[in-house]
C-alpha cells in the first residue's frame, strides 16, 4: 500500500509531519547557529511551518522519495515561505548535528586522555567522565558536545 499524508488525521498527521521531516533532513549537509536542534525539534518545526501547505498539496506524495519537498516547491508560490526558510534552518541544524557527532571524537581526544584514561568506553562512560570534569574541558570539546547533541 502506497502511505500517502491524505490516509493520516489528527495526531496521527502531526506524526506523519515530524516522520517526514526526519526522513527530508536525514543526510544533508549545511550550517546553522551555534546549538543544533534534534530530530524531532527540527521535524515540530517544518510540521507548524509546513504542514498546512503539505495536507493541501502534497497529501498524496509518497514519503522518503523527496517528492513531497519537491512538491512544495512545485507550489513555491503558494506555500508560505517561513515553510522554505524553516526548512532550510532545519536542514542546516541537522547536518552540524551529524558533523559534530563524527567529529567529537577528534576534537575532544586530548581532554579524554587527560581527565578520562582508565575509563572503560561504552554505555556513555567516557561522556559521563568528561562531565564530571567539565570544569577542565577545553571550551572547543564542550562545544561540539553541545553540537552533537550530547551535552546540555
Amino acid at each position: 500500500m502506497r502511505i500517502t499524508a491524505r490516509h493520516l488525521g489528527g495526531w496521527t498527521m502531526k506524526r506523519f509531519l515530524v516522520g517526514l521531516a526526519a526522513l527530508l533532513l536525514a543526510g544533508m549537509a549545511g550550517s546553522a547557529s551555534a546549538q543544533t536542534m534534534s530530530y524531532a525539534e527540527a521535524g515540530a518545526l517544518i510540521a507548524k511551518s509546513c504542514g498546512p501547505s503539505i495536507e493541501r498539496f502534497c497529501a498524496k506524495d509518497n514519503l522518503g522519495t523527496g517528492a513531497v519537498r519537491n512538491c512544495l516547491m512545485a507550489h513555491q508560490d503558494q506555500v508560505p515561505q517561513q515553510c522554505f526558510d524553516d526548512y532550510a534552518a532545519a536542514r542546516a541544524s541537522i547536518a552540524k548535528r551529524i558533523a559534530a557527532q563524527g567529529d567529537a571524537w577528534n576534537v575532544c581526544n586530548a581532554n579524554i586522555r587527560q581527565a578520562c584514561a582508565g575509563v572503560q568506553p561504552g554505555d556513555a562512560n567516557i561522556l559521563t567522565c568528561l562531565q564530571s570534569a567539565s570544569k577542565v574541558i577545553r571550551p572547543a570539546c564542550k562545544d561540539i558536545l553541545v553540537d552533537a547533541g550530547w551535552w546540555q
